[in-house]
């Protein structure tokens, strides 16, 4: 797995945040003593999961040391461990768990939900988001310069994403849960320009490719993304760039 940097990756807080926000606005729970943010990042979806929930003991657990170091250091409050999200088992059964933006990367969909749903009480609620836009133009270029002959000797053109269409969700976690909502949102996001939408994939899907480059040929391939972009996305009449961001949600109760 590429490494993270958390501060590339808060340049988009905000954004990155309120996905997380509407998600747990449509957690409907009796009570939520104990709750975890699986995949917590730097920390700022496990400090919107202490607001939804403020009488809660918060853990936050995520595989990368550097994001737990700096969620430790922004929330010291909450209790943050390194844990993997694929094989993660619970000490006790969870009121909450909250995974967001993280299951992109994780395969095997099919057995983590239903072991996840597994770790909740019961008529605790499992919360999911995730990305699928990955037919969107920043992901098909991504692909179409991986296969170019000049970067295909070191780069791999297919991501390592696993996210499947509602229906797939639908048909895992109904013979395991009481009730099941799942639903989709396209985020319109509004850059000031395309080397923003750059600085977005920097933090997190261009990661694998730029890892296998080195410094020159890394500056080569960001102009040559950038072009792309260009063409992909044209400006507004203020100048401005709209960037749609297609996004999964389901809420599990057991």
């Amino acid at each position: 797995m590429p490494s993270w940097d958390p501060a590339q990756y808060l340049r988009f807080s905000k954004q990155r945040t309120q996905p997380c926000i509407d998600l747990l606005n449509r957690i409907e729970i009796d009570r939520v003593d104990n709750a975890v943010d699986l995949g917590c990042g730097p920390g700022n979806s496990t400090e919107q999961l202490a607001k939804r929930f403020p009488n809660a003991a918060i853990t936050g657990l995520d595989n990368s040391a550097d994001m737990i170091q700096r969620a430790r250091k922004d929330y010291p409050k909450f209790q943050f461990d390194q844990a993997d999200a694929a094989t993660w088992k619970s000490e006790r059964p969870c009121d909450v768990i909250l995974s967001n933006a993280v299951f992109q990367w994780v395969e095997r969909h099919e057995i983590l939900l239903p072991h996840l749903m597994k770790q909740l009480r019961p008529g605790g609620v499992l919360a999911v988001q995730m990305p699928r836009n990955f037919q969107s133009p920043t992901h098909q270029i991504l692909r179409q310069l991986a296969s170019d002959p000049h970067w295909s000797s070191k780069l791999e053109p297919r991501e390592p994403y696993w996210v499947q269409e509602p229906a797939f969700y639908y048909d895992v976690l109904q013979p395991v849960s009481s009730s099941l909502e799942i639903w989709e949102t396209e985020y319109i996001h509004v850059m000031p320009d395309h080397e923003a939408i750059v600085e977005w994939y920097k933090g997190t899907g261009l990661r694998p490719y730029l890892e296998a480059l080195n410094a020159s040929e890394q500056e080569t391939f960001l102009q040559q993304y950038l072009v792309r972009l260009k063409e992909s996305y044209p400006r507004q009449k203020d100048g401005q760039v709209l960037f749609p961001f297609l996004r999964i949600f389901f809420v599990a109760r057991r």
